[in-house]
């Protein structure tokens, strides 16, 4: 029986619920391409089963913020996925931020052990700092998902490198993401 993976490829096209830009780029933008060459990757695996939020750069979810968040639960509560991960680009006043950082429910769960090996994964992959793991129970992604969900920041979009990096290689964050799945699940 394949894991059944939610990618959820943070953010729409456009308002309701665009995201964060920085240095000429949109949040948007790299969580769909990232989100579809991790998807690209899990398919290949046969352990894998997978569904993206956004199957198309033009997918827009929901009409306001609120209804964006519920459509993307909705859709991975409603499809069983086994496992969620929303896919984000942090974004900071001080451009000299930088890293990737991830979010789960709570820690000790699932959801954490798994926020982890992405982590260490993607910094392997990529060369940006490890910022760590934190809990976050208010985000509505991780609040109300019926399966262990993780919300990965990739790295700053409002830092040079990081954005440099994640709009050249969307691949190597996707790569160091599924590496990270792929010691999680013991494949």
């Amino acid at each position: 029986m394949a894991i059944k993976i939610y990618i959820d490829q943070g953010h729409n096209p456009e308002n309701p619920n665009a995201g964060a830009e920085g240095n000429g780029l949109k949040e948007q933008n790299i969580t769909y391409r990232v989100g579809k060459a991790l998807g690209d990757l899990l398919r290949a695996n046969p352990n894998f089963a997978v569904k993206e939020s956004r199957p198309t750069p033009t997918t827009s979810l929901g009409t306001t913020n609120s209804t964006s968040l519920q459509a993307r639960v909705r859709d991975a509560n409603g499809w069983g996925a086994d496992y969620f991960i929303s896919l984000h680009t942090n974004a900071a006043a001080n451009p000299a931020a930088t890293g990737s950082e991830a979010f789960s429910y709570a820690s000790g769960t699932p959801g954490y052990r798994l926020g982890s090996d992405i982590l260490a994964a993607m910094t392997n992959a990529t060369g940006l700092r490890n910022r760590g793991m934190k809990v976050r129970p208010g985000l509505y992604v991780l609040r109300k998902t019926r399966m262990p969900a993780v919300l990965v920041e990739l790295g700053f979009i409002t830092n040079p490198n990081d954005a440099r990096l994640m709009n050249e290689n969307p691949g190597l964050f996707a790569r160091g993401i599924y590496n990270g799945m792929l010691r999680y699940f013991n494949l």
